[in-house]
């Protein structure tokens, strides 16, 4: 039985990560750009989602679907997939894969189809599974997140709890390659329980990598909280990136308590402070047209924005309501003419980037490279 991957831009590095994780149990997954027998597995999330639904409906193969998408809405999918993996992949996808080789049609925990869900009974250790193999990928460093904050699917997948790869496996990783690049929900949380850092171990692992080292920016970012004069001297002191990755997401602090962002605009200020006073470019990102945000906070948020491109640069995207998120079936409030004249000039400047008026384009459109 051939099993087989449809090719999605902004899914590349699950590709890596589970190709690896299936290529461990002795399954290759060939990569596709069209549903091709016997299987095919696809990772959806909530901008290509449309574009695939009919294209997975009518395919003439058995399909798999997994990602955020499927997982926040595994019932919906389940009526044109054929088996939708809900959440972690790396130990449920193999298991899968070699139930239908062996004709197996027990249910699988994890697996969702139309006659049913079983929830999962694993928990993925992160050292139990390669970062990557044959193609390589960002290694992810940590995965879940202490914070609940209304837009974000991560704590709905991978739970409030994190879970660190150890440094061992990491170095063994990373150093494979000129340069080393990480994912994580918060990259100075590395080591902790994501509420309160451990530098040293951060510093730890900065030492056991040979390689250049880009850390908290593309494709991961810190938390401002977290920015203070030792996480600012591990990066200039042990990395090669010149700038760091934050999000304020509002320049209101009533909105971020409504967000549950546990963390203050006075945080954010700070942050951009002591970037620039150690030399370190801040790009700091925001949310526009959230729906608790009343006229005043989107004028609060533009204020900060301003102050925040004379100093640093700004990543703008619009609100969009995820499913599976807390604030699941809301409506974005609108965004000021003038606030989207504000936008457009910083981006024409070169000072602003992000998708404030196209959504899609965060998920279609991820930059290449990283800058330092």
């Amino acid at each position: 039985m051939k099993f087989n991957w449809r090719l999605v831009h902004a899914a590349r590095n699950s590709y890596a990560t589970l190709y690896a994780a299936c290529e461990n149990e002795g399954i290759i997954l060939n990569p596709v750009k069209e549903p091709s027998a016997d299987v095919t597995c696809y990772s959806l999330n909530s901008i290509n989602e449309p574009a695939l639904k009919d294209e997975i409906k009518g395919a003439g193969c058995i399909t798999v679907a997994g990602g955020p998408h499927a997982t926040a809405r595994y019932q919906d999918v389940a009526r044109y997939a054929d088996y939708v993996v809900v959440g972690e992949g790396e130990y449920t996808l193999p298991r899968l894969l070699f139930a239908l080789e062996q004709g197996d049609d027990t249910a699988i925990p994890g697996v969702a189809t139309e006659d049913g869900y079983e929830r999962a009974d694993t928990s993925v250790r992160l050292d139990a599974f390669p970062a990557f193999s044959q193609l390589k990928g960002y290694v992810e460093i940590s995965r879940g997140c202490p914070f609940a904050c209304g837009y974000c699917q991560t704590p709905q997948i991978f739970g409030h709890c994190m879970r660190h790869r150890s440094i061992e496996e990491i170095a063994a990783y990373a150093n494979r390659y000129g340069h080393s690049r990480f994912v994580s929900p918060n990259a100075f949380a590395y080591g902790s329980d994501g509420v309160h850092p451990r530098f040293e171990k951060i510093e730890r692992l900065f030492k056991a990598l040979n390689k250049k080292i880009y850390f908290g920016t593309f494709p991961s970012e810190v938390r401002p909280e977290f920015i203070n004069d030792r996480s600012l001297e591990l990066v200039t002191g042990h990395c090669a990136n010149t700038k760091l990755h934050f999000g304020a997401q509002s320049g209101s602090n009533e909105v971020l308590q409504q967000l549950r962002r546990g963390h203050t605009v006075e945080d954010v200020v700070a942050a951009v402070e002591l970037c620039r006073d150690h030399g370190i470019l801040p790009v700091v990102d925001f949310i526009l047209g959230l729906p608790f945000e009343t006229d005043e906070d989107q004028k609060k948020t533009v204020s900060l924005i301003r102050w925040v491109a004379k100093n640093g640069m700004v990543h703008a995207h619009r609100f969009m309501p995820l499913p599976g998120t807390p604030l699941e079936g809301t409506v974005a409030h609108p965004i000021f003419p003038e606030t989207a004249h504000l936008l457009g000039k910083l981006a024409f400047s070169g000072k602003l980037t992000g998708s404030w008026n196209d959504p899609e384009v965060r998920f279609f459109r991820l930059p290449s490279n990283d800058i330092p």
